[in-house]
């Protein structure tokens, strides 16, 4: 089974914009084991590093030091292994449905061999009689199902959510978490999310990594043993709540917060 991830001693600084500053330390030997096929998610304060260690992971930045392995080859550019959803569409506005989800065949040369997979994935989330439509013409959630099509459509074994449902309404939010989920257990691919939102993380996740303040490290690394399709409003889903706001310090009262959920 493919799409282990493996994470050793990372650190990530970002050069201050003050030259008479020390630079900003995002991650600080930050480590992680990810199992294949599992559904992780990130959570912790803003600005913690997230996003960032899902860049790294995903190629598109790198490490200050430490090591990254998918199924035991280290991490140095990105890769068809990885698919990328982010919290905004981030469509091509001057492609259709259709072309926007086929780009990435066509960039890697494989479209002719693999053209079949765009009219699947498009059926796979639903967009079905608006291949033709462009992304102005699509509401917020069909854009986001055509996101998550192209990011799906070459196969990859690790698919990286940053946040990919955070500008949704809350009805069409908890439609799409569905829908990633059913996605995710009929390819049995790794996925890993960066989430503020803490009933999403438990609704949709295998485990929930909490990741501490800027330096960022992992605070604690909390399995969810629910069964699906999982009861929102059941006990031990608000005690895996209750736990997972205490680690965030937002258990009780507190002087600042630097969370959102």
């Amino acid at each position: 089974m493919v799409g282990e991830i493996s994470i050793k001693d990372v650190h990530k600084k970002f050069p201050n914009t003050d030259p008479t500053k020390e630079d900003i330390v995002a991650l600080n030997g930050f480590s992680l084991d990810i199992k294949p096929g599992s559904f992780v998610s990130l959570i912790g304060p803003s600005g913690c590093g997230k996003s960032t260690l899902l860049r790294i992971i995903g190629g598109l930045d790198k490490a200050t030091k430490g090591e990254l392995f998918l199924d035991g080859k280290e991490i140095r550019k990105p890769g068809s292994d990885r698919g990328f959803a982010f919290q905004g569409s981030n469509l091509f506005p001057w492609l259709t449905v259709e072309k926007n989800i086929a780009f990435g065949l066509k960039a890697r040369h494989i479209y002719k061999e693999q053209k079949d997979a765009v009219a699947e994935y498009i059926k796979l989330v639903g967009l079905e009689g608006f291949e033709k439509s462009y992304p102005h013409q699509l509401s917020g959630g069909m854009q986001q199902r055509a996101s998550l099509a192209r990011a799906l459509v070459g196969h990859p074994s690790v698919l990286l959510l940053d946040e990919p449902l955070g500008a949704l309404d809350a009805f069409t939010r908890m439609n799409l978490q569905d829908e990633i989920i059913e996605i995710w257990k009929k390819h049995n691919m790794t996925m890993l999310m960066v989430t503020h939102d803490v009933d999403e993380a438990i609704y949709m996740s295998d485990q929930v990594v909490v990741m501490s303040a800027r330096p960022s490290k992992v605070e604690a690394i909390i399995d969810i043993n629910l069964p699906r399709p999982r009861a929102r409003a059941q006990d031990t889903f608000q005690e895996y709540r209750s736990r997972i706001l205490n680690v965030l310090n937002l258990g009780g009262k507190v002087d600042e917060v630097e969370y959102y959920l």
